[in-house]
């Protein structure tokens, strides 16, 4: 069978501004990548699986390739090469509407060095008459440039019949549905333990307190761009990760600001991502800048992240770079008091960038993940239940008569009561619910519902 590894990988490069994104949304089918009509807004890779004409591939979209420039330039730079010394076939994305720049040149120049097999894709092809001009592509030294009009769809269809013929032997049919191949005994074990959907981790977090540092840390790859300039991560990306205990997907985001601060259209559409990725985490990090401890903004994002109802876990970022013991304790303290709301969750101490203190996540995540997936059998919630109404009873006749735990991800209970209880009285049950069954800081959800009379 073809795995999602064996799939053929094409990457998608060029100098900036040219559609890339625009062609990856394209080819993939829907809106995945930012857009915006200015250059720089891509800067991590971002990969999605896309098929045509039934054979799957993966396609890979890059940040524009410099030959020079700043410092976050370079590294965007070498985020595209790496990219592109896996890839099957590599799309060089220029321009039709303004033709071969400098810039191309520069990048042609870098691809020609390397054996890599080119296809030399001249989007913005709107019309017959820059389709006639595509010749001028030709000093690039790369071949005959296929037109394409990313954003209208124009010759996508086209693009794409030529991607699977250079493709070759590498593009290969899924296996036949009504052919099904066979497997031995220990080939289906194996098979069987693929349905478990691997747990997602987002890691959260105001611009620059370095997310994307403990991200590559975890990952164990420079997959991110990191830098010190706030906003660099515009997207939610995502990395699988096999670890002793088991796969976890990783999800970098991008730093969320105050929605009165976000006058970059880019940026409105990071923070949808990331609110996107929050929601549909199992656990999440939330960094905090140690150095300048927990800001109003670092309280509401707690807040959106505590409504979202997935555990959190604190992390002090930067803590090395603090050397007294006094400060220390001091801030460990306000960051508990202004989170409280949070209940009782862990806080670490750590080092991104060093390392330091990284390695304690490990446990605190397998044991948020496990509570956040743990089932309770029926006959032990109505035993809590029941000694919790004996201990102390609701009052006025309410009572709860039944209970179950309807759903996990959070752990979600319903209470079949024959009255209304108060609010104070289904918390007084949450904490018995969370002592009894130790489900520490993870989110606890109760439903109730009146019998009818």
């Amino acid at each position: 069978m073809t795995t999602q590894h064996e799939l053929p990988t094409i990457v998608i490069v060029g100098r900036p501004n040219v559609g890339k994104s625009t062609l990856f949304n394209r080819i993939i089918g829907e809106q995945a990548a930012i857009v915006e009509n200015r250059p720089g807004v891509t800067r991590d890779r971002k990969e999605l699986e896309a098929e045509w004409l039934g054979v799957p591939f993966r396609v890979i979209d890059t940040g524009g390739w410099m030959p020079r420039g700043s410092d976050l330039d370079d590294k965007v730079s070498r985020q595209v090469e790496a990219a592109v010394r896996d890839a099957d076939l590599v799309l060089f994305v220029v321009d039709a509407s303004v033709g071969s720049l400098e810039e191309d040149e520069a990048v042609a120049d870098w691809l020609r060095r390397g054996d890599y097999g080119v296809m030399v894709v001249a989007n913005k092809s709107d019309n017959l008459r820059r389709e006639e001009d595509l010749w001028q592509f030709l000093s690039l030294g790369l071949g005959d440039a296929v037109p394409v009009s990313a954003l209208h769809g124009r010759r996508a269809g086209d693009l794409l019949d030529v991607v699977l013929e250079r493709l070759g032997d590498k593009a290969v049919l899924p296996d036949d549905p009504d052919d099904p191949p066979t497997w031995d005994d220990e080939e289906l074990e194996a098979i069987s333990g693929d349905d478990d959907v691997p747990p997602r981790v987002a890691i959260v977090g105001r611009p620059n307190v370095g997310k994307s540092t403990l991200f590559n840390r975890l990952v164990g790859e420079d997959r991110s761009v990191v830098h010190d300039m706030p906003g660099t991560t515009r997207d939610a990306i995502d990395t699988l990760v096999e670890t002793e205990d088991g796969p976890i997907v990783f999800v970098d985001t991008a730093g969320m600001r105050r929605r009165s601060k976000i006058d970059d259209s880019a940026e409105y559409y990071s923070l949808v991502r990331a609110l996107r990725a929050i929601d549909d985490a199992d656990i999440a990090l939330l960094v905090i800048d140690a150095t300048e401890g927990v800001t109003g903004q670092d309280q509401r994002l707690a807040e959106r992240v505590d409504a979202a109802g997935c555990p959190i876990v604190v992390l002090l970022n930067k803590w090395e770079t603090i050397d007294d013991a006094e400060r220390r304790a001091q801030l460990e303290a306000d960051a508990k008091r202004k989170l409280s709301f949070l209940g009782d969750v862990p806080y670490l101490k750590i080092s991104a960038l060093t390392g330091k203190g990284v390695h304690k996540l490990r446990p605190e995540l397998q044991e948020a993940i496990e509570q956040y997936h743990r089932r309770v059998p029926t006959r032990d919630v109505n035993r809590v239940i029941a000694a919790a109404q004996q201990q102390q009873p609701a009052g006025g006749g309410a009572k709860v008569l039944y209970a179950v735990q309807g759903a996990t991800d959070p752990p979600t209970f319903t209470l079949f009561v024959n009255r209304e209880l108060p609010h104070t009285y289904l918390r007084y049950l949450e904490r018995r619910i969370r002592e009894g069954f130790e489900f520490g800081s993870t989110p606890i959800k109760l439903r109730v519902r009146k019998k009818n009379t």
